[in-house]
């Protein structure tokens, strides 16, 4: 088993192999800096995490770590985008695409329609969501539904390794913008990761992660850890529950979504943005307008009140969905 993140080139190795999410992110990095020479690096405190291995690998021509500006180095990339190159940018903590989000919002996204389709921007940006650990209201944002809003911008928000792997490949292979919106707390997450250096999903396709009969639960981005718990406590009542992980955001999976809801007749949303605007509103208006008569209860949303991340740890235990907060959603539609 490699696990240093080399490349795998030997077909007696196994097809799958146990990586961490955090890993995942960079031997998919690695995986197609090697088969693009167009793909570089740069972002802060690139070599912290995995950014050594890949220095080592392709130097600091391709690699580069750079002061923190986020404006400026996000412009920077843009740029590199527009000249040929495809550049992955790391702006290390999502609190700070706020930034750069004059760079992405009005270059990145606008800048092929505005050309006619003379420019493209192949530019991925990636995100880490600090939605625990104190790291109080400047730094515990999830601001991955700020950019829904925005024509012109994928993105996406897995939940495990392998699909972290797949739709990592996939956002440096896309022609357009990409934002990659990660939960830290994923990172040191083991799971089977497959060794081909083709694996790519499909920006755009949810993934059915348990499938039930009695509620449809779709669950975004870290909110995926408690809800596994809920679903597995609520198993053992004999509850059947089917979670709904729709991996990118942007484009969203709706036929996903309704085929699930077709089957229970019952919604519940999670995730960790802020009630005012967030993905499960989104998912929940069209589910509204679309199947409404496939509903035998109302959608319910179950996420962070529309108020800051507090720093007190007492306080920001409960501030985001737990599994009870979960499971009792569920009893309600039930």
């Amino acid at each position: 088993m490699h696990t240093n993140l080399q490349k795998i080139t030997d077909e007696s190795l196994p097809s799958h192999v146990q990586m961490t999410y955090l890993e995942a992110i960079t031997q998919a990095q690695l995986e197609e800096m090697e088969r693009d020479e167009r793909v570089v690096l740069l972002g802060e405190d690139v070599p912290i995490y995995g950014g050594y291995k890949l220095i080592e690998r392709f130097g600091k021509n391709r690699v580069w770590n750079v002061p923190i500006s986020e404006g400026g180095f996000t412009g920077l990339g843009i740029g590199a985008a527009i000249n040929g190159l495809r550049p992955i940018v790391d702006l290390t903590i999502a609190s700070f695409v706020y930034l750069a989000s004059d760079q992405i919002i009005n270059q990145a996204s606008k800048l092929q329609y505005m050309t006619g389709g003379q420019i493209d921007i192949p530019i991925v940006f990636r995100c880490s969501m600090y939605s625990i650990g104190s790291k109080a209201a400047q730094h515990a944002d999830r601001p991955y539904p700020f950019f829904m809003n925005v024509p012109g911008l994928k993105i996406i928000c897995p939940t495990n390794a392998a699909d972290m792997k797949g739709l990592m490949k996939a956002a440096i292979r896309d022609g357009d913008p990409v934002l990659v919106f990660e939960d830290a707390r994923f990172w040191a997450i083991k799971g089977d990761v497959p060794t081909d250096p083709d694996y790519v999903i499909p920006i755009g396709k949810a993934d059915v992660k348990r499938e039930g009969r009695d509620v449809t639960l779709v669950a975004i981005a870290g909110a995926m850890r408690p809800t596994m718990d809920a679903v597995d406590a609520l198993a053992a009542e004999g509850i059947s529950v089917e979670v709904i992980d729709p991996r990118t955001l942007k484009p969203l999976d709706f036929e996903t979504v309704k085929a699930s809801v077709a089957k229970t007749g019952r919604l519940v949303i999670v995730e960790n943005a802020h009630r005012i605007c967030n993905v499960g509103s989104e998912i929940a208006a069209v589910v509204a307008e679309e199947a409404f008569d496939l509903l035998k209860r109302p959608i319910l949303r179950v996420c962070a009140p529309d108020i800051h991340v507090p720093f007190s740890p007492s306080i920001e235990k409960g501030f985001f969905p737990t599994k009870d907060h979960i499971i009792a959603a569920v009893r309600r539609l039930l």
